[in-house]
């Protein structure tokens, strides 16, 4: 008798169900046990933490605000939440307030610049921000979570937070991420774990989690981080904030740890802005995109005649990943209907068949030559770290690493032997998909098209759990294949607080595109709705 495919994917789908099923109970048992009920934030005292950047950023060089006042409020903000959250791994405190007040006197002098100077020349003028650890600030930590550079620090900025300070901003803090920036839960051995600020049982995301804790949590007005599989925008979607992932190779990667391996991998990953408010990712993408920022063309409007909208609810053909969670199917319905009325046009459902195959793509990209695999990027590049040693000395507590580094080091390392012995050519027949993919795309969304599609099937998940639904980060991982533009956008919260959002994809160096729709969302969702609520 023959099988069906339906018939073969039932047991695997059936597996797919229950495993997380139990993975849920087993977590949520284990958070009763160790950690107790969510801890909920303190209210806002301050609504200056409540601005956008360009909001502040205005005030500050109209006078109505002064940095010292802006930057103290972050600080206070900062010292509130950080106990609960562990967002923070270095403070910038007291070099922020110096910066702050050279600021405010420079606008006191007789000589000061005009308001129509600052907002053309440095339009982040005394403005606070925040940073990715692995993105380098000059004299602060960069250990990317591991526990030998625990003592590193940065002799200069990296070239996307020179370009901020070049336009006035001013560094705050640095904030924490997974181990080599490599996995979608921000927990490390030199810092620890990062949480939610909407539920502290659920995670922030990652890599880039805690950037996406302190600004959901109104400890800074937006940040920096990178993105290689979903690590911008992972995060933006679990905290309820925006996120952008830059148009591959605009926004400089110099200063960022660690460095890339390969051409495939330089094209996949990127630097770029996060926020509360989607007004700021265009301007923060137009100061670090740097000289690269005229290719973009962010000033230009949208001509609605002209706009081309596609969507895709899920991928229902790859039994690994989680279905799409019903309420984020809505959401984007809702989404969609918006915009159809809004510029006039009718969206277009497609499927990508080639999507199935979207986590072998991304791991074929993803290949590195012999040397340069993470069991040597787990020691610093020093040696080839022992992987079987090390799970083994992890069960009595004396690993430096976690343990999903260990396993995706692992991973990496036997299908790496299975290339070399019989695989070769499907990671050739992967990678052209990839590139025939791109094709598809590029045909698809040309100058005008964009492209809406789930960031990650479920809310944020508790601590840990990823581990039981290790790639559900693909829905975001095959856009950095793709290297095309793709914007984080909340549209609200699920039946138990938790954000949920959507990804707006558009045509390689159409970043305005993406930018622009999330722009208008936000108009007709209230975009961020901030995890803590403010003092009355």
């Amino acid at each position: 008798m023959t099988m069906t495919n339906a018939s073969i994917n039932w047991p695997v789908r059936f597996c797919m169900w229950l495993v997380p099923l139990l993975a849920k109970l087993f977590f949520v048992m284990r958070n009763l046990i160790f950690i107790g009920l969510p801890k909920k934030q303190p209210p806002v005292k301050n609504v200056t933490v409540m601005d956008s950047a360009s909001t502040l950023a205005s005030k500050i060089r109209n006078r109505q605000l002064t940095s010292e006042s802006t930057v103290r409020a972050f600080i206070a903000r900062i010292e509130e939440v950080q106990p609960i959250l562990n967002c923070v791994t270095e403070k910038r405190f007291e070099k922020a307030l110096e910066e702050a007040l050279e600021c405010d006197r420079q606008l006191r002098s007789p000589n000061a610049p005009t308001a129509d100077f600052l907002a053309a020349k440095k339009p982040l003028f005394g403005v606070p921000f925040s940073v990715k650890e692995c993105i380098a600030v000059e004299e602060m930590k960069q250990t990317a979570g591991l526990v030998c550079r625990r003592n590193v620090r940065a002799d200069e900025d990296a070239e996307c937070v020179r370009l901020m300070r070049q336009a006035g901003g001013i560094p705050i803090a640095t904030t924490n991420l997974s181990e080599l920036a490599m996995w979608m839960e921000s927990y490390n051995c030199v810092y620890g774990i990062t949480k939610n600020p909407h539920n502290t049982w659920h995670t922030s995301g990652g890599s880039s989690g805690g950037e996406g804790s302190l600004l959901a949590a109104g400890g800074s007005p937006c940040g920096l981080g990178s993105d290689i599989g979903g690590s911008i925008r992972i995060p933006s979607f679990f905290n309820g904030i925006f996120g952008h992932k830059p148009s591959m190779g605009v926004v400089s990667r110099e200063g960022h740890y660690p460095e890339v391996s390969t051409p495939e991998q330089d094209e996949m990953c990127v630097v770029g802005p996060l926020s509360r408010h989607a007004e700021d990712l265009t301007l923060l993408l137009r100061v670090i995109a740097g000289k690269n920022a005229d290719r973009l063309k962010l000033h230009s409007s949208i001509d609605p005649s002209k706009l081309k909208i596609y969507f895709m609810e899920e991928e229902e053909n790859c039994p690994v990943v989680t279905p799409v969670e019903p309420e984020i199917k809505a959401a984007m319905q809702r989404a969609v209907r918006h915009l159809e009325r809004a510029y006039g046009v009718k969206a277009t459902r497609v499927n990508i068949s080639a999507f199935k195959d979207a986590l072998p793509i991304w791991f074929a990209w993803m290949a590195v030559p012999p040397g340069k695999d993470m069991s040597v990027e787990l020691t610093d590049g020093k040696y080839s770290l022992g992987i079987g040693r090390e799970l083994v000395k992890l069960l009595f507590g004396l690993s430096e690493h976690t343990f999903v580094a260990l396993v995706t080091a692992g991973f990496e390392k036997f299908t790496a032997t299975r290339l070399a012995n019989d695989g070769e050519s499907k990671k050739k027949c992967y990678k052209l998909q990839g590139a025939m993919l791109r094709q598809v795309f590029e045909k698809m969304l040309g100058q005008n098209g964009v492209f809406i599609y789930p960031t990650h099937p479920t809310a944020a998940p508790m601590h840990f759990e990823p581990l039981v639904r290790p790639f559900n980060w693909i829905y975001t991982g095959i856009i950095n294949v793709l290297g095309l533009p793709s914007t984080a956008c909340p549209l609200g919260f699920n039946k138990n607080g938790l954000p949920i959002g959507i990804q707006i994809v558009s045509g390689l160096y159409q970043d305005r595109l993406s930018l622009a729709i999330a722009e208008e969302l936000e108009r007709a969702f209230t975009g961020c709705i901030p995890a803590p609520t403010v003092k009355k």
